[in-house]
């Protein structure tokens, strides 16, 4: 799965993919490789279903969108690059990481002001 889903960030930096397609690849990227789920590991049975059916429902979807000739050009760089040693992207991983605490933030924002009501 770490093959595909590098593979799919491949495909989104590629060209020749469509912008709306390259929406739902970062999505999906960032979700796969985010340290953060949407339903927190230490809830039983909910904690691991993101990992097991949403995930995995994501990369499916994106990749029936990414033309075929495309993604075996990305499979196969993906294959290549793994052999070497997995990519590691600190800005990526820190870009993640601020888009989840503003989210955090915005929902304590939230709360917060309907709470003071």
């Amino acid at each position: 799965m770490k093959t595909e889903t590098y593979a799919l960030y491949l495909a989104y930096r590629d060209p020749r993919v469509p912008w709306h397609v390259k929406v739902l690849l970062a999505v999906v990227v960032g979700y796969a490789l985010s340290p953060i789920d949407l339903i927190p590991d230490f809830i039983p049975v909910l904690g691991y279903l993101d990992d097991l059916v949403l995930v995995p429902i994501g990369i499916a979807l994106a990749l029936r969108m990414v033309p075929m000739v495309i993604m075996d050009e990305c499979r196969q760089e993906s294959r290549e690059l793994m052999a070497e040693g997995m990519p590691v992207s600190r800005l990526a991983a820190c870009v993640i990481v601020v888009i989840w605490v503003l989210c955090i933030a915005s929902v304590a924002v939230i709360l917060r002001r309907s709470l003071h009501k």
